[in-house]
């Protein structure tokens, strides 16, 4: 392999106090993971019939479990962008290190809310309905669990301004670092990195994402406590959606640096930089915080303009940065020779998982369709699809690298023959019982469900049983190989 394909080169190699908090991220999301999978287990086996919660608990579940998995995808992805980027801009450790301890924060306010406070308004804290429980939760417990996301909100942005300090201070503005100098002419720089290119475009779209956001949230806790503060239901709708789809679309951009960078390692291909790959990147820019409205198409009183824009937008949005990832994976490992060790078999999982996710999106995007599948269990069974077999992968691919340093193929053995195919057939086994279950107009958000329903239900649960035990399986080898700290952890620079 040449220099730029080495395995593991030594500018990634984490100082002391780069490692405590890189493996705190790492253990945390893992941790989280399984736990909240077990929550949509709750889930699934309630409306399967299977398990008897009352209605009330029901939604507090559903709430954790919406909630704890976008955020915490939404931190694996984040530790995931730090590791690379850090290699070419000088990032902050302090603040990576805040961003985790105000997420803890906000994930402690959020849990308390709803299991002490029992809030169970779902993850979009939808004006009004957090001040209007009809006495299922106190404004206090809706006002706990918003000031939780706020935290996490916080912590999010302080390192998105982070990044953008440092990405400005080496390439001067952020359209430099995207490449925008290159779309129309002129010769590409071959060492500008992806991974710049990637971060910079999430630093962009996340960082307003997550102040409308913001503005959202302290709009609602001002209403909450002064009710003639009254807000206008659907420009609030709208921020929050915006908030949200940015925020969870961010974290593929964010964990498909691991793509960018690892593959080539694997595959021993290099994987140049290209005009199509910055004008996929730049028109993502522009996508991913225009293409909200697709959500709010069942909203009569949207100004059409925007319904029109929300769908047209979700046939584009979706494909540039997906085209040119997915056509630069399969050629960069095509009749490449490479051994297909399980961080390789995890990134091509992640290629098929994005690609096939996105189908069911724009298929629910389209207007015709979106009135009668919105609200079903199709919908679910797109994101599903495109976090549990698209952005997931790609994290624990960087965490099977991190921690297979310095092994023996023959040490890998356990993960691969058990715990990957299990954790393939399982989450296409449960994301397939969504999509058929929304094909047979199951609803999404409902606690009981009629018996026609019941076997979409119970194939979910069974399938979800898989997907856990393999995550147990990955996660006992990836925190038992993160506490193993490898003899060449402590490099130079340990106060960065």
């Amino acid at each position: 392999m040449s220099n730029a394909q080495e395995l593991y080169p030594r500018d990634e190699a984490l100082a002391p106090r780069e490692r405590r908090v890189f493996t705190f991220y790492l253990v945390t999301a893992l941790v989280v993971f399984v736990l909240m999978m077990s929550l949509g287990l709750v889930l699934r086996l309630a409306q399967g019939d299977w398990l008897t919660l009352s209605p009330a608990v029901f939604y507090q579940v559903m709430t954790a479990h919406g909630a704890g998995m976008v955020g915490t995808v939404a931190l694996a992805a984040c530790a995931v962008m730090w590791f690379f980027l850090r290699k070419y801009v000088p990032l902050s450790t302090t603040i990576f290190a805040a961003n985790y301890a105000l997420f803890v924060l906000g994930a402690a306010l959020i849990l308390g809310s709803i299991f002490l406070g029992r809030y169970g308004g779902a993850w979009t804290f939808l004006y009004p309905l957090p001040v209007h429980s009809m006495g299922l939760w106190s404004r206090n417990a809706a006002v706990v669990f918003m000031l939780g996301y706020l935290s996490i909100g916080v912590g999010f942005l302080l390192f998105y301004l982070d990044a953008m300090r440092a990405v400005i201070g080496r390439y001067g503005n952020l359209g430099r670092a995207l490449g925008l100098q290159w779309l129309f002419s002129g010769t590409i720089d071959p060492e500008h990195p992806k991974t710049v290119v990637a971060g910079t475009m999430v630093i962009i779209v996340n960082s307003i994402g997550t102040l409308v956001g913001a503005v959202a949230l302290v709009m609602s806790i001002v209403n909450a406590y002064y009710p003639s503060a009254v807000l206008d239901a659907l420009v609030a709708k709208n921020l929050i959606y915006m908030f949200g789809h940015t925020f969870i679309n961010a974290t593929i951009y964010m964990a498909v640096i691991a793509v960018y960078e690892l593959l080539p390692r694997y595959s021993g291909r290099p994987y140049p930089i290209s005009r199509p790959f910055l004008w996929a990147w730049a028109a993502s820019t522009v996508f991913v915080l225009t293409v909200y409205p697709h959500h709010l198409l069942m909203d009569y009183v949207m100004p059409h303009w925007a319904l029109v824009v929300g769908q047209i937008l979700s046939y584009a949005s979706g494909l540039p940065v997906f085209t040119v990832t997915a056509y630069g994976a399969l050629t960069n490992v095509y009749r490449s020779g490479m051994r297909w060790s399980l961080p390789a078999k995890l990134l091509l999982l992640s290629m098929y998982g994005w690609a096939a996710g996105i189908v069911p999106a724009i298929v629910d995007a389209t207007i015709r369709v979106n009135r009668v599948m919105h609200n079903t269990m199709w919908v679910p069974g797109h994101f599903h699809f495109y976090l549990l077999l698209g952005v997931l992968p790609m994290v624990l691919a960087l965490m099977f690298h991190v921690v297979e340093r310095g092994k023996r193929p023959a040490q890998r053995s356990a993960s691969e023959r058990l715990g990957f195919p299990a954790y393939w057939i399982g989450g296409l086994a449960f994301v397939t019982a969504f999509l058929a279950g929304g094909y047979a107009s199951e609803p999404r958000r409902f606690a009981a469900h009629l018996p026609a329903w019941l076997p979409y239900d119970r194939w979910g649960s069974i399938a979800a049983l898989l997907v856990i035990a393999a995550m147990l399986v990955f996660t006992t080898r990836i925190v038992g190989g993160l506490l193993r700290t490898p003899a060449d952890a402590a490099v130079a620079d340990p106060g960065r």
